[in-house]
């Protein structure tokens, strides 16, 4: 069982407003007592700037006269018509992918909102309006249904609407755009596929013009957050809002996404029997991509990785002397989460078949195994996202390489992972080296710009500033590392 509130910092150094009924949102209080170690201290400005926010959100968020009057302005198809900000801004996240790459989207929109002045309405379609609590206290996060860009969670590359495409018609141009000129929206194309034009989102000229359009829609299935430390305007208020740049989701991960009470109680049910009496907890994220689910190369990969890291001990061959049992009885619980359950099998026989090298008991535990990502499937996400905040309570984490599964977890637990390499293409060769410890706790940027904004033209974004750099699970990605890194 967790702890008592005593002792325990509820509102995580005041990144959290007090205030909020617990019995409508029971884990946003209680998270604090199922973690054993505090996480980061948010900055005495994010704490300010948190608390500013969520005041716009209440003054100009769903059901206010401002929102009101906002949307009927986007309904007519006119501008705000006046350059220098209306009072009221507002930034539309659209919800798609898996649930990882849904709640790095929605963490990197605030983000932006935070930076911008924007109101933050999050689409709740693909259950991101049934899986977490509300973040801001008072009002509601999620657009309403009747949003006058009815066809707005069909917007792609394609959409006429889209920044890119506009600059590219010339319909609106970074050097000089009067009022009369400003659309009454802008669609923010951020996906993985997203042109050049597109990317010219992360360059200052660029951002002076989208501050003056009232209405933004973004669609991402990145962690855009590496691109928004590359543009210049934006680097004096991030490094006041996060002096350890290798935090910034840690933060908004936990301020953000408190599960509902459904998903709380499958965490706490599982913590409470499974997890809480063991002297350490080893989380392991397993994901394998492509058409070889049961890899006996990957399970060597962990298995080697967690012995050779010294988080999980060795075992003996069948028949040698067991070691004694360790002085106090030492356990270690591993949570295993994939979609499948033969990994998990095969980790729990080696443990049950063997006795340990150190003695120590080993219990292997799989909450779910979905056997395939379902995007959307209530159940499953609900399944998914209790697994994220189980691995997100360990003492060490284990990840796979690429996946948003492990990032959140990581992010929100304030734990640097292991991470696991990703095998070639083959699948028949173990990675040597197995795993690596990552460079920081941050999510990687899987498809970043490659253009330096300052000199216009193409450049290695990794080495543009000291704390933006390569990702070791994803060369090409972008990734915020400690300053010192």
């Amino acid at each position: 069982m967790a702890g008592s509130a005593t002792g325990h910092d509820r509102l995580l150094g005041g990144l959290l407003a007090d205030g909020v009924d617990e019995r409508s949102c029971q884990s946003r209080y209680q998270s604090a007592m199922y973690r054993r170690k505090a996480g980061r201290k948010p900055s005495p400005y994010l704490v300010s700037k948190l608390r500013r926010q969520e005041a716009l959100q209440q003054r100009c968020g769903p059901g206010t006269a401002a929102y009101s009057e906002a949307a009927e302005q986007l309904r007519s198809g006119k501008t705000a018509g006046v350059i220098g900000s209306p009072n009221c801004k507002y930034l539309v996240s659209i919800s798609y992918r898996g649930l990882g790459n849904r709640m790095l989207a929605a963490a990197s929109a605030f983000l932006y909102a935070v930076l911008t002045d924007r109101v933050l309405l999050v689409d709740p379609s693909n259950e991101m309006g049934e899986l977490f609590c509300e973040p801001f206290p008072g009002t509601t996060w999620l657009l309403p249904p009747d949003f006058p860009l009815t066809s707005y969670t069909n917007f792609s590359a394609d959409t006429a609407e889209s920044y890119g495409n506009m600059l590219k018609k010339k319909v609106i141009g970074a050097a000089s755009t009067t009022a009369e000129q400003l659309p009454p929206f802008a669609y923010i194309h951020l996906d993985h596929d997203y042109a050049d034009e597109d990317k010219l989102f992360f360059c200052d000229e660029d951002q002076r013009v989208l501050r003056d359009i009232r209405w933004l829609v973004m669609r991402t299935d990145n962690y855009i957050v590496p691109g928004l430390f590359l543009a210049t305007g934006f680097q004096e208020e991030l490094d006041m809002l996060f002096p350890e740049p290798n935090t910034v989701f840690h933060h908004l991960g936990r301020y953000l996404f408190h599960p509902n009470n459904h998903v709380w109680g499958l965490v706490t049910r599982y913590h409470d029997a499974y997890l809480a009496a063991a002297h350490q907890r080893v989380g392991i994220q397993v994901r394998v991509f492509g058409n070889v689910p049961e890899s006996t190369e990957v399970l060597e990969q962990i298995t080697t990785c967690t012995q050779k890291e010294g988080l999980l001990p060795e075992v003996l061959a069948v028949g040698t002397a067991t070691a004694p049992p360790t002085p106090a009885g030492k356990s270690i619980a591993v949570l295993v989460t994939s979609l499948k359950t033969w990994y998990y099998d095969k980790i729990k026989s080696m443990y049950w078949e063997h006795a340990t090298a150190t003695g120590e008991a080993v219990g292997v535990h799989q909450p779910s195994h979905e056997e395939h990502q379902q995007f959307g499937a209530k159940s499953h996400d609900a399944k998914a996202w209790a697994e994220i905040y189980l691995l997100s309570l360990t003492d060490v984490l284990v990840t796979t390489g690429w996946s948003t599964f492990g990032y959140v977890a990581q992010g929100l637990g304030g734990m640097t992972p292991l991470i696991m390499y990703k095998p070639d293409d083959s699948g028949s060769v173990v990675p040597d080296p197995p795993c690596s410890r990552d460079l920081s706790m941050e999510p990687c940027f899987h498809a970043p710009p490659y253009y330096d904004c300052r000199v216009k033209k193409g450049a290695d974004t990794g080495k543009i500033v000291p704390h933006v750099q390569n990702c070791k699970d994803m060369s090409w990605g972008l990734k915020l590392a400690p300053r010192s890194a």
